[in-house]
């Protein structure tokens, strides 16, 4: 196909083809009110006219600044990611800023890869929450030397590491689920966690047995599980746990995706919910809310989480001193929803 005689063409180009300034042409384009309107118009029709396309990235270069947020979530389709994500969006996008969202697919080096293309491509700040498995962070680095705000949520580093994090309450939303067990009478409890290399599921699970070692019921290590929270590992996980001749009379699950394939299995079983078994799940997915008997969950409020994730990265954008600063710490509350399986 032949190219358009108009092709490539630049701000130069339109300013001769209308006989006025470049510098006219770009504060027409960039709506400048020292501009008249007639000529806005008559100059953003002779770009459409010639094709002309702007060209952020030589803009950016000029003013150091592209107004692109990256932002890397291990699955976009997780409920959390996908609420946090719409959220986080529509605030930025109020502040003029774009989000260029990323996936890792919970692989550390698919994450790598991201972190360095967004480095690349000059973001203005970087959001990231985890994979499963990272435990070390130097794929980071560049934005902290370089002093481009680098923002963890949600699942964040175990060790040290100068960013601002800004987490839910883990350990809280394990004490609650252990706290709402156990004031239900259960005394064989079965724990379905995430990998312990990850920090949400560390703090759910410290919290979680130190509760019921206060209250004096053991939790089984043959009856806890560290694995990907999907529905294909929670059938096997719960097989393994009811093919036993005792079984467990409470399942917490640190998804609800694993506490739907509970409830799910249970009805299958036959086994009676919340009678002989109750359980809960983490993280209000509406699935928890519709399915019978309804899932008791805990809320980590996502939309609330990038609230705060928007605030502390429009702080640090406006306050350019403060970039290079040693990174604090916010805790978002998560709260029980009781419903009808404890």
């Amino acid at each position: 196909m032949a190219k358009s005689a108009y092709a490539d063409k630049s701000i130069v180009d339109i300013a001769k083809a209308l006989g006025i300034s470049a510098a006219t042409v770009s504060r027409a384009l960039n709506d400048n009110p020292r501009i008249s309107e007639a000529t806005r118009q008559r100059v953003k029709e002779k770009a459409v006219e010639m094709g002309y396309r702007h060209n952020s990235m030589a803009s950016s270069l000029r003013n150091r600044r592209s107004n692109i947020i990256g932002l890397i979530v291990p699955r976009i389709s997780m409920y959390f990611h996908s609420v946090f994500i719409t959220a986080l969006q529509n605030r930025l996008q109020e502040e003029g800023y774009s989000l260029m969202v990323c996936q890792s697919n919970d692989s550390v080096s698919i994450e790598r890869k991201l972190a360095a293309t967004l480095y690349s491509s000059r973001v203005d700040a970087l959001v990231v929450s985890l994979t499963l498995y990272t435990e070390s962070y130097e794929h980071f680095d560049g934005f902290m030397s370089h002093g481009i705000p680098l923002v963890f949520y949600d699942r964040v580093p175990t060790t040290a590491y100068p960013a601002h994090i800004i987490k839910g309450d883990e350990y809280e939303g394990g004490r609650l689920a252990a706290e709402q067990l156990i004031m239900h009478g259960c005394h064989r409890p079965a724990y379905i966690s995430g990998p312990l290399s990850c920090s949400i599921y560390r703090e759910r699970t410290a919290a979680f047995r130190k509760v019921l070692k206060k209250a004096a019921i053991p939790l089984k290590e043959a009856w806890c599980f560290y694995q990907e929270l999907t529905a294909e590992n929670a059938r096997r996980s719960l097989d393994q746990l009811f093919s036993e001749s005792i079984t467990p009379d409470a399942i917490f699950a640190s998804n609800d995706t694993t506490a739907l394939a509970a409830v799910q299995y249970a009805r299958d079983r036959g086994i009676p919910v919340p009678d002989q078994l109750k359980v809960i799940g983490y993280s209000n997915d509406p699935r928890a809310a519709i399915i019978s008997p309804a899932i008791t969950t805990i809320d980590q409020h996502p939309d609330v989480m990038a609230q705060k994730v928007a605030d502390k990265l429009l702080s640090l954008l406006r306050d350019k001193q403060n970039q290079t600063e040693n990174g604090d710490q916010e805790i978002v509350p998560v709260t029980l929803v009781k419903r009808e399986t404890a």
